[in-house]
């Protein structure tokens, strides 16, 4: 799944592409695409046409384009495959779009693709941003925390919230509640930096280590968004259908029995929330009081 660097590559190729354009029409050809609009595609595509579109947000990994006229916006999710594109109208259309919409300069068009259909897109009204005065966000995500990014995360209510919850750090870090943005890569890259076990518990943490984390967590997803993020396949892309290579620098993720960069030790995989996580058995020793 796209995380906040491969999100925000995304956002800043619609801020060049689609900023000030008026869509002319929109069509929507799978209906799944669009599930969370409660009122169905027929009114996503009517009430998307003769609207400009303002220069895209991103909060961890959602992003949205608000509309001109009202506090409303369109919300996207990439989901697993999620892909939003722009080209030449004339183009042949690719196997798996799911929405498109055409402007009225008769420009390249935006389309929503997406293979695996788990992403989607709806238009909802944006509301008061409690983190970050005099901001709007979409209403369905106003219970996401802001992103290590953003200047509305507070380091030290996230150490308090740390020290509250009485999990494992990889956990926390996953939840969407208290960090925003961070998903198993860039979790397992943070960690690897800071030295730290993926089920360290949180109550044990000090300042220092949390930040640690987050120093950690900043550094490494800055570094991705500077080469387009990670690629594993061709499902993340940005808007031009062209992949990020920060795959090449990664540390941790995906290195299973590859040698440490800092000790030379195998990289270890384990399983962790029905997916893996990636440490270095030296680096990063496993806690005695560990927590899942």
């Amino acid at each position: 799944m796209p995380e906040l660097p491969e999100v925000e590559v995304v956002r800043r190729g619609l801020e060049q592409w689609t900023t000030g354009r008026t869509v002319a029409s929109a069509e929507v050809l799978h209906p799944r695409s669009v599930r969370r609009h409660e009122a169905g595609p027929a009114d996503f595509a009517a009430r998307l046409a003769g609207r400009a579109l303002r220069a895209p947000r991103r909060r961890g990994k959602y992003l949205w384009i608000p509309l001109d006229g009202e506090a409303e916006a369109v919300l996207c999710h990439l989901g697993m495959s999620g892909q939003l594109l722009v080209g030449d109208p004339a183009r042949e259309r690719e196997k798996h779009l799911r929405v498109r919409a055409a402007f009225t300069d008769g420009g390249h068009d935006l389309r929503f693709v997406d293979q695996r259909t788990f992403g989607h897109l709806m238009l909802t009204d944006l509301v008061p941003d409690a983190h970050s005065a005099g901001s709007l966000v979409p209403q369905p995500i106003v219970h996401i925390a802001p992103d290590p990014l953003e200047d509305a995360f507070d380091p030290e209510a996230f150490f308090r919230a740390l020290r509250r919850r009485k999990t494992g750090i990889k956990r926390a870090l996953l939840d969407q509640s208290l960090i925003s943005g961070v998903g198993n890569i860039y979790a397992d890259e943070a960690l690897w930096r800071a030295r730290l076990h993926w089920a360290r518990p949180t109550e044990t943490m000090t300042r220092a280590e949390a930040t640690r984390v987050l120093e950690a967590a900043q550094e490494v997803m800055s570094a991705a968004l500077a080469v387009g993020g990670t690629s594993f396949d061709s499902l993340y892309v940005n808007v031009n259908g062209e992949s990020g290579y920060f795959e090449r620098s990664l540390d941790a993720y995906g290195r299973r029995d590859e040698p440490c960069r800092r000790c030379g030790s195998p990289i270890r995989r384990e399983e962790f929330m029905n997916r893996s996580s990636y440490s270095c058995p030296v680096c990063q020793p496993r806690p005695r009081r560990a927590r899942h």
